[in-house]
């Protein structure tokens, strides 16, 4: 039996922007109270000397993610927002090119049809983006939302 093993792979090193995202997140727990003054001290000594990833991650490891900044909730918002935007043209591509390819074969124009889904469904993404939010409402949220109490924007 071949017991050659592959050797492991080297620990990917750790980013300044890695150990101020570690520190971020320590300093969040120390104002929850999630951490005492000392343990907190403790963690960014180790925190600023971590060479690898790994070792960012064991400080963190039994502290929960925080939450989203409203600006970084407004900006995930938008995003999405402007994705459903890129399917309604996707869409829009497609409906027209069926009716161009109708129109091909009878040999005329006729009624430019995709304007009514196309209409109700730009309709929607603008009442999404304009209807008031109420971020304590759990049926007004995405299931991938946490319930952190801060106000965000929809979309």
């Amino acid at each position: 039996m071949d017991d050659r093993r592959e050797p492991p792979l080297p620990a990917l090193r750790a980013s300044d922007h890695d150990r101020d995202r570690t520190l971020g997140v320590l300093a969040a727990a120390l104002a929850e109270g999630r951490l005492d003054p000392h343990e907190h001290e403790i963690r960014i000594e180790h925190a600023l000397r971590a060479r690898t990833a790994e070792d960012l991650a064991a400080l963190t490891a039994d502290l929960p993610t925080p939450a989203p900044t409203r600006a970084e909730q407004d900006r995930k918002d938008l995003t999405d927002w402007l994705a459903e935007w890129r399917y309604w043209l996707g869409g829009a591509v497609i409906m027209s090119g069926i009716w161009a390819t109708r129109c091909a074969q009878k040999g005329e124009l006729t009624y430019y049809w995709p304007v009514t889904p196309l209409g109700v469904w730009a309709a929607v993404l603008i009442a999404i983006a304009i209807w008031p939010h109420d971020p304590d409402d759990p049926d007004d949220r995405d299931e991938d939302d946490e319930d952190d109490g801060s106000p965000t924007a929809r979309r």
